[in-house]
């Protein structure tokens, strides 16, 4: 299961057996894998200072949670063919996230604790603010070339009524630079090939006799050439179109068949010399992201063990993987095991049914705990 759940309760000897009573039940009925997560000694300040924080690093975890997302799923949608091999490339500091977070440790380097909650905070918000506005940038350019690359594709695609003709025609396909003949494409239904051949030249005057060839062919039709001359052009059409032959509205140029050629050869080369830089990107600062998400959530520990157990700090962080069969008994045993902590929460929570004043539990989960969720499943791009 993808889904973890980081707690806290006081550290002293009561609930260090509180804690001890809780691996042992837990490991026994194999409820969850349950690994101590280090939170440094981080400077508190006043409890002023902590409440405000509080609520800023709320949002500042989920606009980190959903930064990560967009960067996960944003692989996902550039390895395109590879879906199946995005979750390999989704690490934190090189090693796989369950990894990563069982053995948390605090980076001193990027978020020195001798500093104010604060600026750690602030910190954070602008490392991830930063990511988010590169992603967008990165992603609209890449996005760009992409979309034109697919539309210029997409014109090869099709049947002969729609499609491009670039890659069809030849010169020698066409009598060119005639003040007088011109030669026309027309889209032959395959059950009409016969009739086609018996009746072109009579469809009107002038038509060059024997001059109908078949240059393409796909599962519906055929792509014929005809030549005549430019004064019956469009008696020629209306007849054509009268017998369920359509004349694709196309004149040979040779520059602009170059250039739509080579236009989609650049946009495939561009694609392809953007797609490694982008990808190596994306999976560091897929990284950097998560990793300050990590430092946000234990951030958050720490305010709020400070805000409801008090000072001195004395707190111990537990991080819990619930087995996905025993969510509902795990969540039991915590209650039971930390009743203490808020009997009037935990009362509340064991009997739903009973109208405590003051105490909403409806908008945000509460337990007598601190606890704080970890969802990994929100990264499955698959």
């Amino acid at each position: 299961m993808s889904e973890f759940w980081l707690i806290s309760a006081p550290g002293d000897k009561t609930n260090l057996q509180a804690w001890e009573r809780m691996n042992t039940v837990t490991s026994k009925s194999n409820l969850s894998s349950n690994s101590k997560f280090h939170i440094p000694d981080l400077k508190v300040g006043t409890l002023d200072a902590l409440v405000g924080l509080s609520d800023e690093l709320g949002k500042l975890d989920s606009f980190a949670e959903s930064v990560i997302k967009k960067i996960a799923q944003y692989i996902g949608e550039v390895m395109e063919d590879s879906k199946d091999k995005v979750q390999e490339n989704l690490l934190a500091n090189g090693v796989d996230l369950i990894s990563y977070l069982t053995r948390f440790e605090w980076d001193m380097a990027k978020y020195p604790i001798k500093q104010p909650l604060k600026n750690i905070s602030e910190a954070l918000a602008k490392q991830v603010t930063q990511i988010e506005t590169d992603l967008k940038a990165r992603s609209a350019a890449y996005n760009n070339i992409k979309g034109n690359l697919q539309s210029l594709e997409k014109k090869t695609m099709g049947n002969l009524l729609t499609r491009t003709l670039a890659d069809i025609v030849h010169k020698e396909d066409f009598v060119l630079n005639s003040e007088y003949l011109i030669t026309l494409l027309v889209v032959v239904p395959k059950s009409s090939y016969i009739q086609w051949q018996k009746t072109y030249e009579s469809l009107s005057d002038m038509v060059v006799p024997r001059s109908t060839k078949m240059i393409a062919e796909d599962a519906e039709g055929g792509l014929f050439t005809v030549t005549l001359f430019r004064k019956v052009m469009d008696d020629f059409k209306a007849k054509a179109r009268e017998n369920r032959f359509m004349v694709r509205e196309f004149y040979y140029d040779e520059k602009e068949l170059k250039c739509e050629k080579e236009e989609l050869m650049k946009l495939a080369s561009d694609k392809k010399q953007q797609y490694g830089p982008l990808l190596r990107w994306l999976k560091v600062n897929f990284s950097e992201a998560f990793v300050a998400w990590i430092h946000v959530k234990a951030l958050r520990v720490f305010v709020e063990s400070v805000l409801r157990y008090g000072l001195p700090v004395n707190f111990q962080a537990m991080l819990l993987q619930p087995n996905r069969k025993s969510v509902k008994r795990l969540r039991d045993v915590l209650n039971v095991v930390f009743k203490h902590l808020d009997e009037v929460a935990a009362a509340s929570i064991m009997d739903p049914g009973m109208d405590i004043p003051g105490l909403q539990l409806s908008n945000q989960e509460y337990y007598p705990y601190v606890y704080f969720k970890i969802d990994l499943s929100l990264l499955d791009c698959s």
